[in-house]
């Protein structure tokens, strides 16, 4: 038999309600810390314009099974919607229907031999089971031996350059592979695409677990984020928060690792280095309501020299909102002088672009509104050799667990990592506290 811990979870996305969740069932006594208003994390929803949606684009895709568990546990499963769905290339100039057989053959871009070897590339890709020979690569040096420097180019070089500027050079084969597997397994067949969202957003999974949170009595504290978490003598005591220290058996953390090293200075001095040296790139996400849809597709990758993003999220041609959503995301370092551009300048951008795409397209006409919003830490940057970077979730420093969306690698963020990540925290704490581990 487990002894009831006391435990205190920071972070109220899905990860820490999760991870709440699994231990409350377990019988432990929750609190969750939240520095925001409100719960959700990268998730959180917001009201743009009248349409309740998230700031920050996600769909649901066929492998995501520890979604569809929890969509069943909370008696939500009915929100899930599957849709055809579209993806487009814009290369050039010009927009080439892509994703299927169909639109390879048609495209201009490469020759028979590039376009036989990508399509080889996807195929093998796809029946990966274990990654981690590829961890040991990067990701430029697989794509230029499956593709070639022609195919390379075309195809991936500027999706690599405009979300990591300076450190495209520095990704893992296995950080992409388990991206293109994860969308090649959710079609349907060769020829149909197949993706699904939540009517709701994410808010249909947060709300629930907030409820079922609340009725098993945990407390969560939004708005009261964690100065400190205190370890004395290798052990976890609790947090602070200004000058009150309040006392935890464990301490589970699901904020950023930027964050956590800032808040927890006692961690051992290897496992702190080993936190501190795994780098992040910031994004500022543009969000447009359009009176009608930009195009027919879900997805638009892009590769023209014009144009300085990887591609367009047209949301709308997922999950039918009523008024097309297009998301535009500008990934880039947090040192790259832009990130910290006016909003407005973002959205600006957004539409020269757009209008460059489809030169009909009249922005004063069609925008009803527009927005953009800036997260820190979007996207790790999980460099060759990773597995062996990462930091154990299980810290040296008793009592104390931690993770992060770089602890869902080799695997694509989304709600199932979240998840998945929150009930191994969970099940790493609950042992500990039976002794087993």
């Amino acid at each position: 038999m487990s002894a009831v811990k006391n435990i205190a979870v920071i972070g109220a996305g899905p990860m820490g309600l999760a991870a709440a969740y699994e231990l409350c069932k377990k019988g432990h006594r929750i609190t969750v810390f939240e520095k925001a208003a409100q719960i959700g994390g990268m998730s959180v929803s917001f009201d743009f314009d009248g349409t309740h949606i998230e700031r920050y684009y996600h769909f649901v895709c066929a492998t995501d099974f520890t979604l569809f568990r929890y969509l069943d546990e909370l008696g939500i499963t009915n929100a899930l919607h599957w849709t055809r769905t579209r993806m487009g290339f814009y290369f050039n100039g010009r927009l080439y229907d892509w994703g299927h057989p169909f639109a390879l053959l048609k495209f201009d871009g490469l020759g028979w031999i590039a376009k036989a070897r990508y399509a080889l590339h996807v195929m093998y890709t796809r029946g990966i089971k274990d990654w981690r020979a590829l961890d040991k690569i990067s990701a430029t040096e697989w794509l230029h031996k499956w593709l070639g420097a022609k195919g390379y180019d075309v195809l991936w070089r500027s999706l690599f350059y405009y979300k990591f500027y300076e450190l495209q050079n520095e990704l893992s084969a296995a950080w992409l592979g388990t991206r293109i597997k994860r969308v090649a397994l959710s079609r349907k067949s060769l020829f149909v695409e197949e993706m699904g969202y939540l009517e709701g957003g994410s808010d249909v999974v947060l709300n629930a677990l907030e409820g079922k949170l609340r009725s098993m009595n945990c407390d969560i504290r939004l708005a009261q984020g964690i100065d400190e978490i205190v370890i004395q003598s290798g052990q976890v005591r609790g947090v602070r928060i200004g000058d009150d220290v309040q006392y935890f058996d464990q301490v589970i953390s699901t904020a950023p690792l930027p964050y956590l090293v800032k808040m927890a200075p006692a961690l051992p001095l290897v496992e702190h280095q080993k936190i501190a040296a795994i780098r992040n790139v910031g994004v500022v996400c543009v969000i447009l309501k359009l009176k009608n849809a930009f195009t027919r597709n879900f997805w638009m990758n892009i590769n023209d020299p014009r144009i300085e993003i990887p591609g367009l999220i047209e949301y709308s041609n997922l999950n039918p909102l009523g008024n097309a959503i297009v998301y535009a995301p500008y990934y880039m370092p947090q040192s790259n002088p832009k990130y910290l551009r006016d909003p407005q300048v973002f959205v600006d951008e957004t539409l020269a672009y757009m209008k460059l795409i489809r030169p009909d397209f009249d922005p004063k006409n069609e925008v009803l509104a527009a927005t953009a919003s800036r997260y820190e830490y979007s996207q790790t940057v999980c460099s060759p050799g990773f597995f062996d970077a990462l930091p154990p979730m299980e810290s040296a420093a008793t009592g104390l667990f931690l993770a992060d969306t770089s602890h869902y690698y080799p695997e694509d963020r989304s709600i199932t990592e979240s998840l998945q990540v929150g009930c191994k925290l969970a099940e790493l704490a609950h042992a500990q506290s039976s002794g087993n581990i």
